[in-house]
């Protein structure tokens, strides 16, 4: 039977919603794995390396340049959204008046994973298969250690609204921590990307941005809010193309985009709804999009072993950063714990983040799939790790 390439691309988008939606509501996976990690799960079994290799066939049908060109216009524009939105909400007020408390803890829950995810891929790359045609070694470790590093901001506030924590005085800390946190993966990604032959650009590009900036910020205090949110697409468009264009990634001006607008500018339960919105209606093209880049050229044994080891790094390296704050700050037993392994939570950011490694050869298809595993196993350990310990501070 002969589909036309309308067809095809719809076929794609039927299995995209229904398939991650049916396992995480018959399966009931809530506790374990949200309907976001079921549908990043569901992406890479998708990919070409299972469902490619298992159905051959059936992939290359459904799945042609076409349909992928189509699926991967879709992703882009909702992961900026969904980046845009991060940097919007990004409040560094609260931050700033706990400031050596929120520096320290987010200093070493930083620091402390990056020096162990380093030292994982400094191992790792004694085999060949990790660095990408236009990566450094330098760049690889940084991506890998960073990798381990990252928190999932956004997916962290999803579980501890699940948890019932988010407006505690706990989650607002961890929110804090988180926020430090994310503004430096973005400043490191955007290091890793400095490109010698384009600093002009790049130099031209921050100028602009600053001066734009200023400018769009004065517009925003003159405008209504319902003019505010077509502004805030204009911006970030203007803006991810201004990045791209420089060389530092179109995803890179995402969150700049964002994080130079006020979110006390936007009604915050329309900011929730919009964010919700993103991640029901366009998020998931992105994920299968994340699975389709998946390999498995050093075969399943060496990927999954990375996997397991980046795991042990980001966690270990994030327990162990928290841990340390906690003694320095003298916080109440416990607190380090909790807060250590829900600030390990990484589905979503390291996704984008590695997302962005793959797009400049600095990592290979290969180095991806075992980061994207990494991201999820983490993310999947976070409730069934939490909820017994906030059960005993409960009592």
């Amino acid at each position: 039977m002969h589909f036309t390439t309308t067809e095809l691309f719809l076929i794609a988008m039927l299995v995209i919603f229904t398939v991650p939606w049916l396992v995480w509501r018959l399966l009931r996976t809530d506790n374990y794995a949200p309907l976001v990690v079921v549908q990043i799960v569901g992406g890479i079994l998708l990919g070409p390396g299972v469902l490619g290799a298992v159905y051959p066939d059936l992939y290359k049908t459904v799945f042609t340049a076409d349909v992928i060109t189509a699926l991967n216009g879709i992703a882009w524009w909702a992961v900026m959204m969904f980046v845009f939105v991060a940097g919007v909400e990004l409040d560094l007020h609260d931050a700033w008046k706990n400031r050596v408390e929120t520096g320290t803890t987010a200093a070493l829950a930083l620091f402390t994973p990056l020096l162990f995810g380093c030292a994982a891929a400094a191992f790792l790359m004694q085999w060949n298969g990790w660095e990408g045609p236009k990566g450094k070694d330098w760049q690889v470790l940084l991506g890998f250690g960073m990798s381990c590093a990252v928190t999932a901001l956004p997916i962290l506030v999803l579980f501890m609204d699940k948890l019932a924590i988010l407006r505690s005085k706990l989650g607002q800390r961890i929110l804090r921590y988180a926020s430090l946190d994310d503004i430096a993966i973005w400043g490191v990604l955007a290091l890793i990307l400095l490109d010698v032959e384009r600093l002009g650009r790049q130099g031209l590009f921050l100028v602009v941005f600053t001066l734009a900036a200023w400018a769009m910020r004065k517009l925003f205090k003159r405008v209504e809010e319902r003019d505010r949110w077509p502004l805030s697409l204009i911006w970030l468009a203007f803006v991810g193309l201004s990045a791209d264009w420089s060389g530092l990634h179109f995803m890179v001006g995402a969150f700049l985009a964002g994080a130079v607008i006020d979110s006390r500018w936007f009604d915050q339960k329309k900011m929730d709804l919009f964010r919700d919105h993103i991640l029901l209606a366009v998020m998931p093209v992105f994920f299968l999009s994340t699975g389709l880049r998946t390999r498995w050229d050093m075969g399943g044994t060496m990927v999954i072993g990375a996997a397991l080891l980046l795991l042990l790094a980001s966690v270990a390296g994030k327990l162990a950063g928290v841990g340390i704050a906690g003694r320095i700050l003298k916080w109440p037993r416990g607190d380090a714990g909790l807060i250590g392994w829900l600030l390990q939570t990484k589905a979503l950011i390291m996704i984008i983040f590695a997302n962005v490694l793959l797009d400049r050869q600095i990592i290979t298809p290969t180095a991806f799939t075992a980061l994207l595993l990494m991201a999820v196993m983490s993310t999947m350990l976070t409730i069934p790790m939490v909820r017994p310990m906030l059960a005993k501070r409960a009592t």
